[in-house]
């Protein structure tokens, strides 16, 4: 395989897909948060922050992290019996009682939309066989995201003086989340009726999902000692934002305020259709001579005004690649710069099979050659 090239440019025709109109520069908004931070989901951009690096308890939003765990490591019709820790937990609970059994997709939809305090208990039990070894495996997560500045202590968030996060490492974790199609389509959820006896209408604590345009989530939180904290979700034209205020008394109006104005500052821009080649590298023993490079997503990033002459690609892949080939195979990657920033990066792949060369495609083409 030949030397890696690496070509860089300013996209043209890819970048110059718009997809919203917002462009007016609003003055940024007075908020109550402590700390709060704005992420683009698909790519982790900061949008906006305050005191983002902060450390603050973060009362029941600790559930997300519960709840994405619980989707990796168990599978939705999973019986659990309820462990009688679980049983009678202080605070919110969806009334769990010691040894009845309720698939761990119920008890999921429990822990997020009613922010049953039980159901964490005994998420962690079933997965972990205790809370503090659950609240290790939290922790272990926690870093593998790139979450440096948080300690979890139990599986709920109620109140202990180890258990912190801060506004920037809650934006990695829900965003973590919010990239599992599971965890997306609970957090969205505005009912859910669980398979049990008695409370089993589960009513989503977010008003976001009703009162927001765009509100597809995440998560409430309350303690004394945190305060209000919220982390939403919302997106306009194929752009999902995630918004996370601490210790916010207008935590609704907080978040709101922040995900409309990032909303009207930054515009999503398709700077990859997965359908269009990217480039046409040479596969010299193939019975083909030559394939097409895609990349397998569309990538959607967010862009100001001002940024739009300012986005650049570089794709790194070779000149030259050896058969065999089979559709998808990774044969390289793409970077997204915005303003000289590394934004997102994703892989390149075939798209298509190749064989290799047998005997008599060789003389085949050797007689060509000739002719």
């Amino acid at each position: 395989m030949k030397r890696k090239k690496i070509i860089a440019g300013v996209l043209s025709i890819l970048v110059l897909i718009g997809i919203t109109t917002n462009t007016g520069y609003a003055s940024i908004p007075d908020i109550s948060a402590a700390s709060a931070i704005v992420m683009d989901v698909k790519t982790g951009r900061i949008l906006y922050s305050k005191n983002m690096n902060d450390k603050k308890p973060m009362a029941s939003t600790t559930k997300i992290m519960t709840a994405l765990l619980a989707l990796e490591n168990s599978k939705p019709d999973d019986l659990v019996k309820i462990h009688r820790n679980a049983v009678g937990v202080e605070g919110s609970s969806i009334y769990l009682q010691a040894d009845e059994e309720l698939k761990m997709q119920d008890l999921v939809y429990g822990l997020m939309l009613r922010s049953g305090n039980d159901a964490a208990v005994a998420i962690a039990h079933q997965i972990s066989g205790s809370t503090e070894n659950f609240a290790r495996l939290m922790n272990k997560k926690a870093k593998e995201i790139g979450a440096l500045n948080t300690s979890f202590m139990n599986p709920h968030g109620l109140h202990h003086k180890e258990h912190y996060t801060t506004a920037y490492d809650l934006g990695l974790i829900s965003r973590e989340a919010l990239l599992n199609q599971e965890f997306n389509e609970i957090a969205k959820t505005k009912v859910w009726v669980a398979q049990r006896d008695g409370f089993k209408y589960f009513h989503n604590k977010n008003k976001t999902l009703s009162e927001f345009d765009g509100g597809d989530g995440v998560k409430t939180g309350f303690t004394k000692a945190a305060g209000r904290c919220l982390v939403t979700s919302a997106t306009r034209n194929g752009m999902q934002l995630v918004c996370v205020v601490l210790n916010a008394p207008n935590w609704f109006q907080d978040s709101y305020l922040l995900l409309d104005h990032c909303f009207n500052q930054y515009q999503s821009w398709k700077v990859i259709d997965r359908e269009i080649p990217l480039k046409t590298v040479s596969v010299p023993n193939g019975k083909k001579e030559t394939t097409k490079i895609v990349c397998p997503e569309d990538i959607i990033v967010p862009v100001a005004e001002d940024e739009k002459g300012k986005i650049i690609t570089v794709l790194e892949v070779a000149e030259s690649i050896n058969a065999p080939i089979s559709r998808g195979t990774k044969l390289g990657r793409v970077k997204i710069y915005v303003d000289n920033k590394l934004l997102y990066t994703s892989i390149l792949v075939a798209r298509e099979d190749i064989e290799t060369k047998n005997i008599l495609d060789r003389i085949s083409n050797f007689v060509q050659k000739k002719q």
